[in-house]
């Protein structure tokens, strides 16, 4: 048994602060840099997002009892042999962990030029992964 409301809430949790990024994340990098607090804020809600969706694949690991993960990564291996997850989305996913560990751990300190393309390829990732996971919550 898929642990849906769970799943659902943290997919809008995802959503809200996706939608909050978006709003507040100007088109230019010169506008990003002096953001400030504001700026924060998005690396926050990113991290935030990055959380919930780990969170996701570790209860669908483990709901689907696809075996006892001995690392994060183990996770999205598990996901991945099982076909719950297509290898172009655990490539993303990984991406996101490593960006999760950049704003986590503030290797250094946070190179906002670096930060701010990601943010603004990669958004759209967040979305994908909502979709593919309630496409997979409507099959069980």
């Amino acid at each position: 048994m898929v642990r849906k409301t769970i799943i659902r809430t943290k997919l809008k949790e995802i959503e809200e602060s996706v939608k909050l990024v978006e709003e507040n994340t100007p088109e230019t990098f010169k506008e990003f840099s002096g953001l400030g607090l504001v700026k924060d804020g998005i690396y926050k809600r990113l991290e935030f997002s990055i959380e919930n969706i780990f969170d996701i694949c570790s209860i669908l690991n483990s709901d689907l009892k696809l075996g006892v993960p001995g690392e994060e990564e183990d996770v999205f291996e598990n996901l991945l042999r099982d076909n719950i997850i297509s290898n172009e989305m655990g490539e993303k996913l990984r991406a996101m962990k490593a960006f999760r560990n950049i704003l986590v751990h503030r290797y250094g300190k946070i190179d906002d030029e670096i930060a701010f393309n990601i943010l603004k390829k990669h958004l759209p990732d967040f979305y994908d992964f909502m979709e593919k996971i309630e496409e997979l919550l409507k099959k069980f």
